[in-house]
């Protein structure tokens, strides 16, 4: 089983919309030898992989794909799946994939769904090694391989939180590019973009995110504004501590000025010897340490995303119970760490608690005269962490009064998301009534707990982000123009963009001939590809992408955008197309342009040539509408298509016109437009630019001057 080639198809592409790994697999001699030849095959791949047994196959139903197994398939066949259960049992949902020959006897293309290369690459790798040992029968270690898989699942994926932004935007239609190996994403493009990095975005201000740090500032502000916050002071040692603490009365809390997570926070503090102890903690994890006045109840996580309420967690103290012979530390192993949300990756909603990495809660416990090896009476309750564990979610609860007040303070600190902490001993009562009061305003904040928390209902925290920075019903869209076919895809490519400039946009311009910038080229080399498209979209000063796209790069990287507003396919000669990427029939060849129909949005156009009848049946897979264009307005194509009210750009006795069903516009005489007269190819692409420009709202007027004037507007550009 050799891989001859591992292309990564990094957008829309002849299999699927989304990103997919092909390999090309040379199977040799096994083409000879299915599935249900090999003895003990079966066997030993079901007992090492029995969720296989979920895979529906081509028969659409549970344990599709194991009787496909038993009936007889081939290497190919079974590396698509096992590639994919592999991904899956490590945390990467992978769903789609397929296999098929090719016209080389032994070689497959082998497709199958990759949300990041590097992981996907290595469970091809595992999976056919999974294979050759159950078809050999030698060992093979699955749980390593899963291991060595979710391992990398974890470094090299989006994290929870920001995963479910850009899912949350992928079901409004916003589209998202991934800007760095870290969480730094790209919801939009173009000029009508927006970036997130996990719960902050390019709303998010530097200098609110810096006062949020200063908790000391923060209290300051919020209770000038007349929220509630416990009275205290920064404090400059231990001594200061505590004579801060006879000032404002006992008990008090005494925590970092700068710290997170709960870090360094101690609470309930009654005596001299706890508050100093408490100093020194809360000094090794801030620059500064403030002592304030304890408020009574349970600690909430109430997050505010654009000044509303998204959602709200309670906390929860932690407690063992002593048994007369187990020490703290084997309590905590097996009461509080057995359970199975509690865990060191951000799929647990509650933090394993190790001794010997808390200070907090060694200091907690000496506060009730313990140490770690005691054995505390049977009965008796031993307090083990009084915060954190802010994973309850109390969304439901929370007094409209309590979420006004946490939407005032994160707009008094200028926060477009905050993580708002207060303490109250019910959520449900308006703070005055009870004594609360808001204690810390966070940047940034996490959103795991509100994803994934420990009891109650999930929060769509993913789709209030997105809400915030796409009102409206807005989808973050540019125009997109994309362009394929056999010939004339540039000079279509740069007529198009002409006329958007003409019509004021900022238009990013990516083909054969180059990288424009509105009118500046900045890349003189083919950038009829993936990578140069991926450029014009990340521009925020874009405001309308013209891209070319030839059949090669559509089979070796996919699509250079998730959708089109405009797809337009100029022409096929599927002859010119044939001896690569294994493709060798005209049918294969308008599969691979079938792509840039695909891809129009539904409220999007495709402009297909009516006199190319291999282009012209593309027109069923459109989502949208559908412009013709043609030199031949006599087509039965054309005939059809403007008897049911559809549009067409057509050349009809010398001049080109309009036609929307019955109505006509003449645009201008053939003899008026230089580039037009030249010869038939040059016309096609005039017509094909023309329907695009229609299609995006262009002026008649602006299309008249823009395509008369190109010619000797790029011989003057030239010039210059």
């Amino acid at each position: 089983m050799e891989f001859l080639k591992i292309l990564p198809l990094r957008g829309p592409n002849i299999w699927t919309y989304r990103p997919v790994l092909e390999v090309w697999l040379d199977i040799g001699v096994l083409e000879d030898s299915p599935s249900n030849t090999i003895p003990g095959f079966y066997e030993r791949l079901t007992a090492w992989l029995p969720t296989l047994v979920e895979h529906r196959c081509g028969v659409g139903e549970r344990g599709g794909f194991l009787l496909r197994l038993r009936e007889g398939t081939w290497p190919g066949h079974i590396l698509e799946h096992i590639t994919l259960e592999l991904q899956n049992l490590a945390g990467m949902q992978s769903g789609f994939g397929k296999a098929r020959s090719t016209s080389v006897r032994g070689v497959y293309k082998v497709v199958v769904r990759s949300r990041n290369e590097q992981v996907s690459r290595t469970a091809l790798h595992e999976a056919r090694d999974l294979i050759l040992a159950a078809m050999q029968d030698k060992p093979f270690d699955v749980p390593a391989a899963v291991a060595r898989l979710h391992e990398m699942v974890d470094s090299l994926c989006l994290g929870p939180s920001t995963a479910c932004i850009v899912d949350a935007a992928t079901a409004r239609g916003i589209p998202s590019i991934r800007l760095t190996e870290g969480n730094l994403v790209q919801l939009g493009h173009g000029a009508r973009q927006h970036r997130i990095w996990t719960a902050e975005t390019d709303q998010t201000s530097a200098i609110a995110e810096g006062i949020s740090r200063d908790k000391d500032l923060t209290k300051n502000l919020l209770q000038a504004c007349g929220v509630p916050v416990p009275e205290g002071r920064v404090v400059e040692s231990p001594a200061d501590a505590w004579e801060a603490a006879e000032d404002i009365g006992l008990p008090v809390v005494v925590k970092p000025s700068d710290g997170n997570h709960g870090r360094g926070v101690s609470t309930e503090l009654m005596t001299r010897e706890e508050v100093e102890t408490a100093f020194r903690l809360a000094d090794e994890e801030g620059s500064e340490v403030i002592v304030e006045r304890f408020v009574r109840g349970n600690e909430h996580r109430l997050l505010v995303v654009g000044g509303r309420l998204a959602a709200a967690a309670r906390g929860e103290s932690v407690f063992v119970s002593g048994d007369g012979r187990s020490t703290l530390l084997e309590l905590i192993d097996t009461q509080i760490n057995i359970d199975p949300r509690r865990g060191s990756s951000e799929d647990c909603p509650l933090n394993v608690i190790r001794l010997e990495d808390d200070a907090a809660v060694r200091f907690e416990i000496a506060r009730q005269g313990y140490a770690a090896n005691d054995i505390p009476a049977a009965g008796e309750q031993v307090l083990i962490q009084r915060n954190g564990n802010v994973a309850f979610d109390v969304t439901d609860s929370v007094h409209p009064d309590v979420a006004a007040t946490a939407a005032l303070a994160a707009r008094i600190v200028g926060l477009d998301i905050a993580g708002v902490d207060l303490v109250a001993e019910d959520i449900s009562r308006p703070l005055a009534e009870q004594g609360g009061a808001i204690v810390e305003i966070n940047a940034g904040p996490g959103l795991l707990m509100h994803l994934k928390p420990a009891s109650g209902e999930v929060q769509a925290v993913g789709a209030a982000i997105v809400e915030s920075l796409f009102p409206d019903a807005e989808n973050g869209r540019i125009p997109v123009v994309g362009i394929c076919g056999t010939h004339g895809k540039t000079q279509v490519a740069r007529i198009v963009a002409r006329l958007l400039q003409l019509a004021g946009k900022y238009v990013g311009l990516a083909s054969s001939e180059g990288l424009c910038f509105d009118k500046r080229t900045v890349d003189k080399r083919n950038c009829a590809t993936w990578a140069a498209a991926q450029k014009v979209l990340l521009n925020r000063s874009v405001e309308a992408a013209v891209i070319e796209n030839s059949i090669a790069t559509i089979l070796s990287e996919g699509l250079g955008y998730d959708r089109c507003q405009v797809g337009i396919v100029t022409n096929l000669d599927p002859s010119c197309h044939f001896g690569e990427y294994y493709i060798e029939t005209a049918e294969q060849v308008c599969n691979v342009l079938r792509t840039q129909v695909d891809v129009v949005l539904s409220d999007g156009v495709a402009v297909l040539n009516a006199s190319d009848p291999l282009v012209a049946q593309l027109a069923e897979y459109c989502d949208g509408e559908v412009i013709f264009f043609s030199s031949n307005a006599a087509s039965s194509v054309i005939t059809e298509h403007l008897a049911q009210a559809g549009r067409a750009v057509l050349l009809r006795d010398g001049v080109i016109v309009l036609s929307a069903g019955v109505q006509e516009v003449v645009l201008f005489k053939l003899a008026s437009v230089p580039v037009a007269e030249s010869e038939r190819q040059q016309l096609d692409n005039v017509l094909a630019a023309i329907a695009a420009a229609w299609a995006l709202g262009i002026s008649v007027d602006l299309i008249r001057a823009g395509t008369a004037t190109f010619e000797v507007e790029r011989a003057d550009s030239s010039a210059r």
